[in-house]
């Protein structure tokens, strides 16, 4: 059946891309309606804020958008169209104050997305945005209409204008599933296959270590992966490691062991300590001390870095001081895989910026926008992934809108 209340410009998508979106197009004037395949908005949104809601990040531009890497180019003008001063202010709009970090990450003071998406909705439903939920996309009609399968049937919708914000395909039960990207196909867009990115690594720990210390904390460690060294923190899991240390290193870590590759990470557990100034430490202590008392009572190092020593280097553990200072700045931990996109924070592939002209609007189908996660980009955690869906959930509005000034 068609929707009886057609609207000017139909947003599929009830995430941060799409409900930014949705306010851009509702401040020009227009008529818009908001698609959603999950019983309720912003999802994903709702999850990032239970880490504090890390909207985006205080670092200079170039450095902010180098973030990116190969979507630099295409992402960029977007983002400093809307940069991370701007969405400061737009948050504090809706009366949600912001600080930076003392890592330069922005939080809202509230340290939550409950607050800032509750006033946004307010905001969008004053505006007269009208919100569909549990209506699945399905594609276009024969016709050209957009379809969607609801409770209530399939429905057909006939907007002069759409923007496409389903997000990617990390999270599933959040409501990204990418199931999107066969329609797109089926219209020749160029589609990126999807991977997982800013996800946890897999190594086969003994059950005793698994069992003992999955959800102990390895803090202000170094973690180092081919030629690149990150300070930071990382979680024991019962799969194997996950934390922002390891979100940073694992795309570099998922290129390199696709097609069957091996890989290794080295943790240094002392990254402040010079290989001397512990060999140093380590020749004290009491006569009778065993291993784990001397590692203890000298370094001060905690319960679960003991265990990750002994389950790295087993009966090999070095006993003499410098053996040890060795073992402690590189405990070597082979991996054997990567998280999938069921627990990935976000992923990689998407629709291509080739498939886009420069409003993002799909070269195989004028009047048809995308923003958000959608899009082939990746960008480690710290701000990066929010700035982007809310920089070109706006982009693509004012892309539709223009367009929608060109028409007859």
């Amino acid at each position: 059946m068609d929707d009886p209340k057609t609207p000017d410009v139909a947003v599929i998508g009830g995430g941060p891309a799409g409900l930014m979106a949705a306010e851009i197009l509702a401040g020009a004037g227009l008529s818009v309606s908001v698609y959603e395949r999950m019983p309720s908005l912003g999802r994903r949104f709702l999850m990032a804020g239970r880490g504090g809601l890390n909207l985006t990040h205080s670092e200079p531009m170039a450095e902010f958008t180098g973030r990116y890497g190969e979507a630099a180019g295409p992402l960029g003008g977007v983002i400093e169209a809307f940069d991370p001063a701007a969405l400061r202010a737009w948050a504090e709009g809706l009366g949600q104050e912001t600080f930076v970090g003392s890592s330069g990450r922005v939080f809202p003071r509230a340290l939550k997305a409950s607050p800032l998406l509750r006033a946004w909705l307010g905001r969008l439903d004053t505006g007269g945005v009208s919100f569909h939920l549990r209506h699945h996309w399905t594609g276009w009609g024969a016709d050209g209409a957009l379809t969607f399968e609801t409770p209530a049937g399939e429905v057909a919708v006939r907007p002069s204008a759409t923007v496409l914000a389903m997000g990617g395909a990390s999270w599933p039960r959040l409501g990204a599933n990418g199931a999107w990207a066969g329609a797109l196909a089926d219209i020749g867009a160029p589609v990126a296959p999807f991977a997982p990115t800013n996800m946890g690594v897999l190594t086969d720990w003994s059950p005793a270590f698994a069992q003992r210390f999955a959800g102990a904390p390895l803090k202000a460690v170094a973690l180092t992966f081919g030629e690149h060294t990150i300070r930071g923190e990382a979680m024991v899991a019962a799969y194997g490691l996950e934390g922002g240390g390891i979100y940073a290193l694992s795309g570099d870590i998922r290129r390199a062991m696709e097609g069957g590759g091996t890989a290794q990470l080295l943790i240094d557990l002392r990254p402040d300590m010079r290989r001397g100034d512990l060999a140093s430490r380590l020749i004290g202590g009491r006569p009778g001390d065993s291993l784990s008392n001397r590692l203890r009572k000298m370094l001060k190092l905690s319960a679960v870095e003991i265990g990750l020593l002994r389950e790295a280097f087993g009966a090999n553990l070095p006993r003499s001081p410098v053996g040890l200072a060795e073992a402690i700045k590189a405990v070597p931990v082979p991996l054997s895989s990567v998280a999938g996109l069921e627990r990935a924070i976000s992923s990689a592939g998407g629709l291509k910026f080739e498939g886009l002209d420069e409003r993002l609007m799909l070269k195989a189908r004028p009047g048809v926008f995308a923003a958000g996660e959608m899009l082939d980009w990746e960008a480690p955690t710290g701000g990066y992934l929010l700035q982007a869906s809310f920089a070109t959930g706006r982009a693509a509005a004012n892309g539709a809108i223009d367009w929608l000034a060109e028409q007859p």
